[in-house]
C-alpha cells in the first residue's frame, strides 16, 4: 500500500480545495503498470487485488487527502485567471524506491470547484492515450509523467456520443506549474508566491535553496530543464499540442498527453490537434513558445526578484535572452548524438540543419534517422529510398562523412528510436479496446517499452501510416 506523506497539503495551505471523487458505480481495473508499481515502492500482486476501488475513488487507500490543486494559466495565449483541477484530484504523495517524492493524482474522478461546467469525468480511450505516451517517453528517456493504472467506472460520460468512462491515475514528481505561480500572482498574492516559490526549491531545487536570488535563480533553472526537455520532444518528432501554461510543470516533466502525436513525414509546420487552427503549438514552434511560456514565469516572479520592478525586469529579461542559445545548444548536442559525429565542432549545428534540409517534406523522421544508422555502415541503400529528390542529400553526405565517430551505427542506434507510437497503431489499440480486445494495446505498450531495439519482427510497430490512414486529427479529452 502507499506509505503517503502529503506534503504539497501540510505546507501549503491555501493551494487548494480538499474534494472527494465521485464514487464510481462498477469500477474495474483495466491495466496497471506494474514496472512503476515497483518503482514506488508497491508489491504489484496484492495491490492488484486493491487497486480498482483505491485508483478510480471507489475506496480511498490509507493516508489519502484528495486535494483539487489551483492554478491559472495562458491557453493559447490568452489568460484564464482561475482554472484549477477540474476532474483530477491529488490523493497524496510517495518516496519511491529511487527516493525520489512523487504525486499520485486521480484523473477523471468528478466535479471538483475547478470544473467550469465540465462533468469531470474521462473516457477509456483518452485515458489509455496517456497510459502509452507516458510508457514510451519515459522509455525514450525523456522526463515525463506516468500511468499507474486505467480503471474503468462502468459509467457512460458523453462528449459527441457515449463513451466509457474511466479514471487515470497519474505520476508525477509534482504537479506544480507555471499557471500554479501565475493563479497567486494574479492576485497579488505574492506571500503565497513566495511560499510555492520555497515549497518549490525544495522539492525540485534543492541546490538552489541557498541562492542570493532564489526566484532568479529558479527562472534560470527551470528555463533549462525546459529547453532540454523540449530539445528531446522535438528529437523524437513529439508535439505537445497544448503548450499551455498550466501544463509547463516546474519539475521538468511532460505533462498533459491530450492532443498529443508523433510526427511522421518531416514538416516544422506539423499540426495535429484540432483545436490548434492558427499552428500556435506546431512543431517547429514549441521552442518559441518555450520562451513565450518562461516570460509569463518571470512575470509571476518579479516582486520577488527585486522590489524595484525596472531591475527585476532587466534581471528577468537577462535570464530570458539567455533561453534561446541555450535551447539551441541543447538541441545541437541531441543532434550530434543523433548524427553520430566525432567530438564538437563549431559548425556541427549547421551540419545538423543541413540533413533536416535534405529530408524536409520527403522523409519520415523517425525512419530517416534509423537509416543513416545504417548509411554510417556503409549501407545507403534505405536512405535513399526515404528521398525521392535527394539533391540536397548527396551534397550534405560527404561534410557529415568527414565527421563521423567510430562506430557510430551503433551509437546512432543508441539515440535514434525504431519504435514511436505511430497515430495509426495508437488509434488502432484504442478502437480495439474500447471495443473490449486489449491485445492491440497491450502490444503497442510493449513496443514502445523497447524503442530502441532492432526493426526485425517489429516492422508493424515501425513503419509510418499506410495511406488509406488520412489526415490525422487529435483531440483534448475533456
Amino acid at each position: 500500500m502507499f506509505a503517503f506523506d502529503n506534503s504539497y497539503a501540510r505546507d501549503l495551505p491555501g493551494t487548494y480545495v480538499r474534494q472527494a471523487p465521485d464514487l464510481p458505480p462498477a469500477p474495474r481495473l483495466v491495466r496497471l503498470n506494474r514496472r512503476l508499481a515497483k518503482e514506488l515502492g508497491l508489491d504489484p500482486e496484492p495491490f492488484e487485488q486493491g487497486a480498482a476501488g483505491w485508483l478510480s475513488g471507489a475506496a480511498l487507500p490509507p493516508g489519502a487527502e484528495p486535494i483539487a490543486q489551483a492554478y491559472a494559466g495562458h491557453q493559447f495565449g490568452g489568460f484564464s485567471p482561475q482554472l484549477g483541477d477540474g476532474r483530477a484530484l491529488l490523493l497524496g504523495e510517495v518516496l519511491g524506491r529511487d527516493g525520489v517524492r512523487r504525486d499520485i493524482a486521480l484523473k477523471g474522478s468528478g466535479q471538483t470547484p475547478f470544473s467550469r461546467r465540465g462533468d469531470g469525468k474521462a473516457a477509456l480511450g483518452p485515458v489509455l492515450r496517456e497510459y502509452v505516451m507516458g510508457d514510451a517517453m519515459h522509455a525514450l528517456g525523456i522526463p515525463t509523467t506516468r500511468a499507474l493504472a486505467a480503471v474503468a467506472t462502468g459509467e457512460t460520460v458523453w462528449r459527441e456520443t457515449a463513451l466509457q468512462g474511466a479514471v487515470l491515475t497519474r505520476v508525477a514528481e509534482s504537479h506544480i506549474r507555471i499557471g500554479t505561480f501565475q493563479f497567486f500572482a494574479a492576485r497579488q498574492d505574492f506571500a503565497q508566491v513566495q511560499r510555492l516559490l520555497t515549497y518549490t526549491l525544495r522539492r525540485h531545487y534543492p541546490e538552489l535553496e541557498g541562492a542570493g536570488n532564489p526566484a532568479l535563480a529558479f527562472l534560470g533553472a527551470m528555463a533549462g530543464r525546459q529547453a532540454r526537455l523540449i530539445a528531446q520532444w522535438m528529437g523524437v518528432g513529439f508535439i505537445h499540442g497544448v503548450m499551455n501554461t498550466d501544463n509547463m510543470a516546474a519539475s521538468g516533466e511532460t505533462i498533459d498527453y491530450g492532443p498529443c502525436a508523433f510526427m511522421e513525414v518531416y514538416r516544422p509546420g506539423t499540426v495535429f490537434s484540432s483545436i490548434d487552427q492558427g499552428g500556435r503549438y506546431a512543431y517547429a514552434n514549441q521552442p518559441l513558445i518555450l520562451g513565450w511560456n518562461m516570460a509569463r514565469l518571470a512575470e509571476a516572479l518579479l516582486p520577488l526578484i527585486d522590489p524595484v520592478a525596472e531591475r527585476a525586469v532587466a534581471a528577468a529579461t537577462a535570464v530570458l535572452e539567455r533561453i534561446a542559445p541555450r535551447y539551441r545548444e541543447a538541441w545541437v548536442a541531441l543532434l550530434r548524438g543523433k548524427l553520430g559525429l566525432d567530438g564538437e565542432q563549431p559548425d556541427d549545428g549547421d551540419l545538423a540543419d543541413g540533413f533536416l534540409a535534405a529530408i524536409e517534406g520527403q522523409a519520415d523522421w523517425t525512419l530517416a534517422f534509423r537509416a543513416l544508422a545504417d548509411a554510417a555502415e556503409g549501407q545507403e541503400g534505405a536512405i535513399r529510398s526515404l528521398l525521392p529528390a535527394p539533391a540536397v542529400f548527396e551534397a550534405w553526405l560527404p561534410r557529415w562523412r568527414a565527421r563521423l565517430a567510430p562506430q557510430a551505427g551503433t551509437a546512432m542506434r543508441a539515440a535514434n528510436p525504431a519504435v514511436i507510437p505511430r497515430n495509426h497503431k495508437v488509434e488502432e489499440a484504442l478502437d480495439a479496446a474500447e471495443a473490449g480486445d486489449l491485445g492491440p494495446f497491450d502490444a503497442l505498450v510493449a513496443a514502445v517499452s523497447d524503442p530502441f531495439g532492432p526493426e526485425a519482427g517489429r516492422e508493424g510497430f515501425t513503419l509510418p501510416a499506410p495511406e488509406g490512414f488520412g489526415h490525422y486529427r487529435t483531440y483534448c479529452g475533456t
